[in-house]
C-alpha cells in the first residue's frame, strides 16, 4: 500500500505536467508573392478555439495536452487549408488565392450559400469595390461593375438620386426599380446608406433568386448588408477625403457677337436687315449701346462655381466571442456648382450581435440619418435662352434685373438677397431587431422585425423679384410636412441536414409588410417680409391654401423553399411564395410565385479531369415567377375630389369623381423568367467568367389606359398588354500578372438587354397618343425622319412638298408626295435606352502603391437633348446654342434651318426633329493612385494609405454634336453632371 501511494505521489508531477497549456505558433504567407498576410483565420478542429494572425503573419494558440491537432487556415479571397501539427516546431503555410472565390457566402433571399454553391443568377460585390469610387451613393460607386444593372445618375445636383434598373424594363405603368432590402428590412433606396458601412452588396437578377420576394421580385432585388463585429481585437479605422468638383461638359450658348449675327440673319431673310447701318432697326437702344460698347454677359460663367465633397468617416469593430459590436459615424457634405445647391448628411450606426448560448443569439441594427437640403431653383434653362447683350450692373454698381430693358428677368435674380431659398431637413431611422433560436441540431428559427421611420419638412420662398415669380404678383411661400412608417417582421425557420452525400436546406417564412404615410401642407402669397421666408405663413395676406394627405397599404405572405445538393455538384432550388396585397382589389389580392432552378457541376465530375486547363465549370437553369403590384394605394378605386362651385350668389362645394376611374378587376403583373448561366474557370482560375442568357415575359401589364371623353373620365388602370425582355450578360475576371511585389487584375463585364412590347389593349394596335407600339422598346421617340435641310439646287423638289431651301427636309414614308402626320412619322429610336453597356475595371499594385483605371461605356441610345433643339430662328425673344450651324445661301449647312425673323421655332415645320442624335459615349469613371504605408513598429495606427483619385475626368462621345455634353443625362441640362478630384486618407488603428 505504502509502494502505490508513493507511485501516486511521484505520478501527479507528471500529470500535471501533460495537463499544462502548450503554446503552438506558425506564420501564414501568400503562397505567391510570399507576404505575410494578416487577420488570417486560425481554428483548432472540433473545438471553439481560434484566433487571427497578426500584421506579420504571426499566430499563437493556447493548446491543452500534447496530443496532435488539426488547424483549419482561412481566409476571405483564398482556398482553405487544413494542417496538422504537434507544435513541437512553429506551423509555416501558404495559402493560395482562390481566384473564384467559390467558398465567398453570397446572400440571398432568407438566407445565404457559397458561391460554389449558387444555383441562380446572384452578383455579389465586397466592400472593397465599393469604396474605389468615392460617392455619396453606393450605387454610383459600382456603375458599369455589376452585369445587367444599368445605373445612372440624375443630374450634378447634390442632392440628385441614382436610377437603377435590373434587365431592362419590363412595366409601363407599375414601375421599374429594384426592390431594397438592408440587412432584412425592405426601404425605397439606399440614398442614407453610408458606403464605409456596406460589408456587401447582392445582386438578385433571375427569378429564381427573386421568386422568395414575390410580390417586389419582378424588377430584381438588391440586398445589402452592413458590417458586423468580429472577436478579437478592437479595430478602429478612420476615412476621409475631401474633392473639388466642377462642370464636366456643358453646351455653351452664343456670345454677343454671335447673337448679333444670328438676329442681322434672321432679318436679313426677310429683306429688313441688309447693313451694320441698318441695326437700328431691330435692336432698341440698350441693345445698340451694348453693341457697340461690346458689353455682353457670360451667364453661365457667372452661375458656375467650384464645387467640393468632403467625407468624414470612422468605425470601431470589436467584440468577444459572446458580443460583437460595429459603430460608424459619418459626416458627408456636398456643395454643388449652382449657389444654393448643398447637402449635408450625418448618420450613426450601430450593429450588435450577442450570443447568450449555444442556441440563442440577438441582435440589432440601427442607423439614424439626418440630411439637410438645400435646393436651387433651375436658373440654366434661362440662362441659356435670354439675350446675352447688357451688364450685371448699372453705373451706380446697382443690380439691373431686366437686362437691356427686355422683358426677360435677370438669370441671377435669386442670388439676389431675400429673394429666393429652398430647403429641407429629412430625418431617417433604420431599425432592425432579430431573435435567431437553434433548439435542436441543424434547426434554425429566426424572427427579424424591422422598421423605417421617416420625417420631411420642405419649405419654400419666392419673391416678387425671384425668377419663377417675375411674371406674377407678390411673393409665394409654401411649408409641406411628410411623416412616413415601414414595418417589415419576417419569421423564418431552417432546417439543414445532411445525409451522406445528401444534403437538404428547408426554408419557411411568413411576411408582414406595412405602409403608412401622411402630410401636410400649408402655402400663401405676399408675405409680410420677405427674411422671415416661409416660417411666417400666417402673415400672407392673400391665397392661403391648406392641404393634408394619408395613404396605408399593407402585404403578407407565405414561403417555402428547398435547397438540395448531391455530392456538391448535383444542385436544385425550389421556391414558391404567395402574397397578398391590399392595394389591389378584392379578389385579385393574393397570388403564387413558383420557381426552380438547378445546376451542375461538370468540374466535379471525373470525365473532367483531363481538362487541365479548366478549373472550374457549372451550368445553372432556371424558370419562376415575379409579381408587382406597383400601383398607387387606393389606385382601384374610384375616388372624390371637390369642385367649387356656385348658385347664383351663393358659392358651395360640390365633388366630382377622380379622372382616374377605380377599377375593382385590377389585380398582379407578373413576370416569367428562363435564365441559361454558365460559371466558367481557366488555368487555375487566373482567368473567370460567368454568362447568363435569359428571357422575361411580363403579363398582365397595370396600365393606365386613356378612355372616350364621352365616359366622363380620363384613365383606368387596367390588367392589359404584355411585354418581353431578353438579353445576355457577361463578367470576366482575370489576373494578367502576379508576381512577389507587382499585381494587373483586371475585370469586364458587359450586358444586351433587348426589350419591346408585345401587346397592348387591342391585340396587333399601337397606341400612338401614349407612345407606345408594338415590337418596339417601352419608350421611343416618335416623329418626322430628317434628312437635312433642302439645298439651294433644290427649288423645285422642295417646291412639291411647298417648302423653300433653307427648311427642314424630312422623308416621304410612303412616296405619297405629301408630308402628313399619320403616315410619316415613325419610330426613331429607344428614348435613353441603351443596346449594350459594361465596365472595365484595371486594378495594378505595385509594393506598396496601387492604381486604378476604371471605364465605363453605355452604347446605342437616343437620346434629344434640349441644347441641340434651342434654336431661335428669328433671335427676337430668346439666345441660341453656340452649336446651332444653320443654313444660309453662302453656308449650305444640314443641320438648322435658315434664320428667319417671321417665323419661329414653333411655327417651324418639322422644328421637333433637330434634336435627335446617339448618345452613346465611353467614359473614364475612375482613375485613382495610392499609398499604402505599413511598417509601423512604434506607432499608435497599424496601417496609413493615402490616394488621390479623379472621377468622370473624361467623356468620349459618338456624336460630334455631344462634344459639349454629358449623355448621361438622356438630355435635360438643368444641373451639370460633375468631374471631381478627391484627396484621401485611410487610417487604420
Amino acid at each position: 500500500m505504502k509502494k502505490l501511494l508513493l507511485f501516486l505521489v511521484l505520478l501527479l508531477p507528471a500529470l500535471g505536467l501533460f495537463a499544462q497549456d502548450r503554446q503552438v505558433t506558425g506564420t501564414v504567407k501568400d503562397g505567391l508573392s510570399k507576404k505575410p498576410l494578416s487577420d488570417v483565420n486560425v481554428v483548432v478542429k472540433g473545438s471553439n478555439l481560434n484566433t487571427k494572425t497578426d500584421k506579420n503573419g504571426k499566430f499563437t494558440l493556447s493548446v491543452k495536452g500534447q496530443n496532435s491537432i488539426d488547424l483549419i487556415i482561412s481566409l476571405v479571397g483564398y482556398t482553405t487549408k487544413t494542417v496538422t501539427t504537434n507544435g513541437t516546431i512553429p506551423v509555416s503555410v501558404s495559402l493560395d488565392e482562390d481566384l473564384q472565390n467559390l467558398d465567398d457566402v453570397v446572400v440571398i433571399g432568407y438566407g445565404t450559400v457559397r458561391k460554389r454553391d449558387l444555383t441562380g443568377a446572384v452578383t455579389s460585390v465586397k466592400s472593397d469595390e465599393i469604396k474605389e469610387v468615392p460617392a455619396q451613393n453606393p450605387l454610383q460607386s459600382i456603375q458599369g461593375k455589376v452585369a445587367g444593372a444599368d445605373i445612372t445618375r440624375g443630374s450634378g445636383s447634390s442632392s440628385s438620386g441614382v436610377t437603377i434598373t435590373l434587365r431592362g424594363n419590363r412595366s409601363i405603368g407599375a414601375g421599374n426599380s429594384p426592390l431594397f432590402i438592408v440587412d432584412g428590412v425592405q426601404t425605397a433606396s439606399i440614398d442614407d446608406i453610408n458606403p464605409n458601412s456596406i460589408e456587401s452588396m447582392e445582386f438578385l437578377k433571375d427569378a429564381s433568386s427573386t421568386a422568395i420576394y414575390g410580390w417586389q421580385g419582378a424588377n430584381g432585388v438588391v440586398i445589402i448588408s452592413t458590417k458586423k463585429g468580429t472577436a478579437g481585437k478592437t479595430k478602429v479605422s478612420l476615412n476621409s477625403y475631401y474633392g473639388i468638383s466642377n462642370v464636366s461638359r456643358y453646351p455653351s450658348v452664343l456670345d454677343g457677337p454671335g447673337y448679333v449675327a444670328l438676329k442681322r440673319e434672321a432679318n436679313r431673310t426677310i429683306g429688313k436687315w441688309a447693313t451694320v447701318a441698318d441695326d437700328s432697326k431691330i435692336f432698341n437702344t440698350q441693345e445698340l449701346n451694348a453693341i457697340a460698347n461690346n458689353d455682353w454677359i457670360d451667364y453661365q460663367k457667372l452661375l458656375f462655381h467650384t464645387g467640393h465633397q468632403q467625407n468624414y468617416n470612422a468605425g470601431v469593430t470589436a467584440g468577444t466571442d459572446k458580443t460583437k459590436m460595429f459603430f460608424n459615424v459619418d459626416y458627408y457634405n456636398e456643395k454643388g456648382i449652382l449657389k444654393f445647391d448643398e447637402t449635408k448628411r450625418y448618420s450613426i450606426r450601430a450593429n450588435v450581435d450577442q450570443s447568450f448560448n449555444s442556441w440563442i443569439k440577438a441582435g440589432v441594427q440601427t442607423q439614424i440619418t439626418n440630411r439637410d437640403e438645400s435646393y436651387r431653383r433651375d436658373p440654366l434653362n434661362l440662362a441659356n435662352k435670354i439675350i446675352p447683350l447688357g451688364t450685371v450692373y448699372d453705373s451706380n454698381g446697382s443690380f439691373i434685373l431686366f437686362p437691356v430693358g427686355g422683358n426677360t428677368i435677370s438669370p441671377l435674380a435669386d442670388e439676389q438677397p431675400d429673394v429666393f431659398s429652398n430647403s429641407a431637413k429629412v430625418t431617417n431611422v433604420i431599425a432592425n431587431a432579430y431573435l435567431d433560436l437553434k433548439p435542436i441540431e441543424g434547426l434554425t428559427f429566426r424572427s427579424n422585425f424591422g422598421a423605417t421611420i421617416g420625417n420631411t419638412r420642405e419649405g419654400s420662398y419666392e419673391g416678387q423679384n425671384s425668377i419663377s415669380r417675375a411674371t406674377s404678383t407678390g411673393s409665394l411661400a409654401y411649408y409641406n410636412a411628410s411623416n412616413s412608417r415601414f414595418i417589415n417582421w419576417d419569421n423564418v425557420a431552417t432546417y439543414q441536414k445532411q445525409i451522406k452525400d445528401h444534403s437538404f436546406t428547408l426554408t419557411a417564412l411568413t411576411s408582414y409588410v406595412e405602409s403608412l404615410r401622411d402630410n401636410v401642407g400649408a402655402s400663401g402669397q405676399n408675405q409680410l417680409l420677405g427674411s422671415q421666408l416661409f416660417y411666417d405663413l400666417g402673415s400672407a395676406t392673400s391665397n392661403m391654401t391648406v392641404s393634408s394627405g394619408y395613404e396605408k397599404w399593407d402585404v403578407i405572405s407565405f414561403a417555402g423553399r428547398l435547397n438540395y445538393s448531391y455530392k456538391s455538384k448535383y444542385l436544385a432550388t425550389l421556391t414558391a411564395r404567395a402574397d397578398g396585397a391590399s392595394r389591389l382589389s378584392k379578389g385579385n389580392k393574393w397570388a403564387s410565385f413558383p420557381s426552380a432552378a438547378v445546376a451542375w457541376r461538370l468540374i466535379d465530375e471525373s470525365f473532367m479531369k483531363n481538362l487541365k486547363f479548366l478549373s472550374d465549370f457549372k451550368i445553372r437553369l432556371s424558370y419562376g415567377v415575379a409579381g408587382n403590384s406597383g400601383i398607387q394605394p387606393y389606385g382601384t378605386q374610384s375616388v372624390l375630389q371637390r369642385v367649387p362651385m356656385s348658385f347664383g350668389e351663393k358659392n358651395f362645394q360640390g365633388f366630382t369623381f377622380s379622372d382616374l376611374i377605380g377599377n375593382p378587376d385590377t389585380g398582379w403583373e407578373l413576370s416569367k423568367t428562363k435564365n441559361l448561366g454558365f460559371d466558367l474557370g481557366f488555368f487555375g482560375s487566373r482567368l473567370s467568367a460567368t454568362v447568363d442568357i435569359y428571357d422575361t415575359n411580363t403579363s398582365d401589364l397595370l396600365l393606365e389606359r386613356n378612355l372616350p371623353l364621352t365616359t366622363g373620365v380620363k384613365r383606368v388602370v387596367q390588367n392589359i398588354g404584355s411585354t418581353r425582355n431578353k438579353g445576355i450578360e457577361v463578367a470576366l475576371n482575370s489576373v494578367n500578372i502576379k508576381t512577389e511585389t507587382f499585381s494587373w487584375r483586371s475585370s469586364l463585364t458587359f450586358a444586351r438587354n433587348k426589350e419591346k412590347i408585345v401587346s397592348l389593349v387591342t391585340q396587333g394596335v399601337d397606341d400612338i397618343g401614349s407612345g407606345w407600339f408594338i415590337g418596339q422598346p417601352t419608350r421611343v421617340f416618335y416623329d418626322y425622319e430628317k434628312l437635312g435641310i433642302w439645298q439651294a439646287n433644290e427649288v423645285t423638289e422642295a417646291a412639291k412638298f411647298n417648302q423653300v431651301p433653307g427648311d427642314i427636309k424630312v422623308k416621304d414614308q410612303n412616296g405619297d408626295g405629301k408630308i402628313d402626320n399619320i403616315n410619316d412619322r415613325v419610330v426613331l429610336g429607344p428614348n435613353n435606352i441603351p443596346k449594350w453597356f459594361g465596365g472595365l475595371d484595371n486594378k495594378i499594385s505595385f509594393k506598396k502603391f496601387d492604381f486604378n483605371l476604371y471605364f465605363f461605356a453605355r452604347w446605342g441610345q437616343m437620346i434629344n437633348p434640349a441644347f441641340l433643339s434651342r434654336y431661335d430662328r428669328q433671335a427676337n425673344l430668346s439666345n441660341s446654342g453656340a452649336i446651332i450651324n444653320y443654313w444660309t445661301p453662302e453656308n449650305g449647312s444640314n443641320d438648322y434651318p435658315r434664320p428667319n425673323a417671321n417665323i419661329s421655332g414653333a411655327s417651324t415645320l418639322y422644328f421637333s426633329t433637330i434634336g435627335y442624335v446617339d448618345g452613346s459615349y465611353i467614359r473614364l469613371r475612375n482613375v485613382s493612385l495610392g499609398y499604402t504605408f505599413s511598417d509601423f513598429k512604434k506607432a499608435f495606427f497599424k496601417d496609413l494609405r493615402i490616394y488621390v483619385a479623379g472621377t468622370n475626368l473624361l467623356t468620349w462621345t459618338k456624336n460630334s454634336k455631344l462634344k459639349e455634353y454629358d449623355p448621361e443625362r438622356g438630355g435635360g441640362e438643368s444641373a451639370p453632371m460633375l468631374k471631381n478630384v478627391t484627396f484621401g486618407l485611410n487610417i487604420g488603428l
